[in-house]
């Protein structure tokens, strides 16, 4: 069963310890950490992750004191009694057959909370605190609580500790000249800024003896101004290795830095590289990271000598059987992480718990539960988009009988748009999950079928689930009849024809795609297929080689074939509203493809000579008014809800249930029309 993937399925011997395959479940704050009373709901969440098959996990993030915590009361390991609170994690996780690291994370001058501190007083652009810089024995402090910390996590249960070395927090603040400007023995040449990870692996070593896993989390690539170079990251791995790790873990890149990392338009292991090059300085293993979301990937790295393992962390949460299907042969059932990160980071930047946008069970296992249902129903789903296909393939799976109807000649929705959004295109995996489900489940799925309340009816389903999604809406224009005027459907679905000067209107998600998809030449490359990563490189700066401080090059310039106009009523800052931790990539790409972005517009009229609009600053005063002189203008002015059919029905009797865009048209929000789906369909 193991043959497709031999490398990624081979037991790895640690010495004192065997691990059952190569895949690390990387470490990600999900919010369930920071509460006591969700220890339970966090068992469970390792728990079907180690019964899924993953040969290591690692938690989020603990700090090893106060002053080294996330955000006031977030998580920490430093006392006996939260230790004993863990058993209940290292229990069912070692009832499950798994392994578990608890990643101690000292967050430094990123910590959201005043008592933060760091190697040299500096203030981090991601936390409105400064940093208080460390004495001497404050230096020594911290490397004894980094100590009694992992004690305290091997009196819990857990099979060894991750040390957070990367990412720009504590420790990786005290490597670079950029945030350490010490002058005594911590600060000042390499060897001395180096010598606070050596210190807490040597020390940690000695306090927890030999048979206990030491993970460290190198930063191979800080892509920061003032970052490591590459010898003294050599130099830096090597120390690590004689001061007792087992494994050394890839980190790239500070939460500060400009260039994206995980993001869904990074390359498919487009880091990898940089852990290769690496490969082969220590004789410990190594693992490799960031955007490895299909066994076929991880297994190719691998096969290619570039690492011994490969850490997936939101492949874990988007399917937490993806190691036992790869071992079965089901590799074409997994639920494929899109790299979105609406769910996961975002929530958690939000101080909500964290999800996933594909599976909206993850770290929900103990509430959004899916039994077998008592009762066999009958069930009609109307509408194949992320909604209704939640529903139908949630309802399917809980015993019930299950027609799906879809207007259109494929499932999808407006999914089959936003794959064809350059840097989306792991949307097309999720349509691939869905029609596999469909298959497995044998739902009756009814293409080209506009059913009507007067069937739904007669034909006596027990519940109707409508999912009709939205139609988008047209905003009050003059001229907005112009034959120059154009919808996002008439550019993503009709493929209408587009002149070289545009102007969007409405500069939310839509309006980002639609803007990015024309700044595109297919030409030079399929839809669909993935940029390159040395051209990914190239454009967001990235040397290729790794060499220099931070690993940064100058950014190649990107031309785009349209002069582009993105635009929006509001004053604030363009595409506000977009995510947390994506939202200024969109933007950056943008920008480096000379997009207009204007804000404060009010859109006159629509003629011959172009778009007429005005444009007024934050206090609403009239700043300027002009003509853009565009070949088309681009409508991508919001949605409304299609939801007439559940009008009818309910006037009929019928027992329906209103879900996604149909019911909330709300910037095409797939996160909730996927849950929102998945809910109604467990409550069935």
């Amino acid at each position: 069963m193991t043959q497709a993937y031999p490398h990624l399925l081979k037991p790895l011997d640690l010495g004192f310890t065997e691990l059952k395959n190569r895949v690390l479940m990387g470490s990600m704050h999900t919010g369930l950490e920071d509460r006591f009373w969700n220890i339970h709901k966090f068992a469970r969440y390792f728990a079907e992750r180690a019964e899924g098959g993953v040969g290591l996990m690692v938690t989020g993030g603990y700090s090893p004191n106060l002053v080294g915590q996330l955000a006031p009361l977030s998580s920490t390991m430093n006392n006996r009694a939260t230790a004993l609170l863990h058993r209940h994690v290292t229990g069912a996780v070692h009832e499950a057959g798994g392994k578990i690291c608890l990643q101690l994370l000292h967050a430094g001058r990123y910590g959201y909370q005043p008592l933060i501190v760091s190697a040299s007083a500096t203030k981090a652009p991601i936390s409105p605190f400064k940093a208080r810089a460390l004495s001497t024995k404050g230096v020594e402090r911290q490397i004894n609580d980094f100590v009694d910390a992992a004690k305290l996590a091997k009196f819990a249960g857990y099979d060894g500790v991750e040390v957070m070395g990367s990412e720009g927090y504590f420790i990786n603040q005290f490597l670079c000249e950029r945030t350490n400007k010490r002058t005594d023995k911590w600060g000042g040449p390499y060897e001395n800024r180096m010598r606070l990870p050596v210190e807490i692996v040597r020390r940690m070593r000695e306090a927890v003896g030999p048979e206990f896993i030491i993970i460290y989390r190198l930063s191979m690539l800080d892509l920061v101004e003032g970052g490591q170079t590459w010898d003294q990251i050599v130099t830096l791995g090597k120390a690590i290795e004689q001061a007792g790790a087992t494994i050394i873990n890839t980190g790239i890149g500070w939460h500060e830095a400009r260039v994206p990392t995980i993001v869904t338009s990074v390359p498919r292991g487009g880091f990898a590289d940089v852990t290769a090059k690496f490969y082969g300085e220590v004789d410990i293993p190594i693992c490799t990271t960031n955007r490895i979301n299909t066994p076929e990937k991880g297994e190719d790295i691998l096969a290619a000598g570039k690492a011994d393992m490969v850490s997936m962390a939101r492949p874990l949460l988007a399917d937490s059987e993806f190691v036992r299907k790869a071992e079965q042969g089901r590799a074409d059932e997994i639920n494929t992480c899109i790299a979105c990160n609406q769910a996961c980071l975002d929530h958690v930047f939000q101080a909500k718990r964290a999800s996933c946008l594909v599976n909206p069970r993850a770290c929900h296992e103990t509430e959004l539960v899916l039994t077998v249902a008592p009762v066999v129903r009958r069930v009609a789903v109307v509408g194949a988009g992320p909604a209704g296909l939640a529903a139908a393939t949630t309802a399917a799976k809980r015993g019930h009988n299950v027609t799906l109807f879809e207007a259109d000649d494929k499932i999808g929705g407006q999914f089959n748009y936003a794959k064809r959004i350059p840097g989306k295109e792991e949307f097309y995996e999720t349509l691939r999950y869905f029609q596999r489900q469909i298959e497995l489940l044998e739902i009756d799925l009814r293409l080209n079928t506009r059913v009507d309340a007067q069937q739904l009816t007669e034909d006596g389903f027990d519940d109707v689930i409508i999912a009709t999604g939205v139609k988008p809406r047209t905003p009050n224009i003059d001229g907005i009849d112009h034959p120059k005027v154009l919808g996002y459907l008439d550019v993503l679905r009709h493929n209408k024809p587009v002149g070289q000067s545009v102007a969007v209107i409405g500069a939310g998600g839509i309006g980002f795609d639609v803007s990015e998809f024309l700044t595109h030449d297919f030409s030079h490359h399929l839809e669909g297929e993935q940029v390159s990563v040395a051209d990914w490189q190239a454009e967001w700066g990235v040397n290729p080689e790794f060499e220099g401080p931070g690993g940064l090059a100058e950014r190649k310039p990107t031309s785009s074939p349209r002069k582009i106009y993105l635009m929006q009523r509001k004053s604030g800052k363009v595409g506000g509203g977009l995510g947390k931790t994506s939202g200024w990539v969109h933007r950056n790409s943008l920008k480096h493809r000379d997009v207009d972005m204007l804000r404060g517009c009010s859109y006159e009229r629509i003629d011959d000579e172009g778009l007429h609009i005005s444009i007024k600053d934050k206090d609403g005063k009239l700043t300027e008014s002009k003509v853009l002189n565009v070949d088309n203008v681009i409508i991508c002015a919001g949605q409304e809800p299609f939801r007439a059919l559940y009008d009818q029905l309910a006037g009929a009797g019928v027992r329906a249930h209103l879900i996604g865009g149909a019911d909330v048209a709300e910037e095409l929000d797939a996160k909730r029309a996927i849950r929102q789906g998945t809910e109604v369909a467990a409550g069935l």
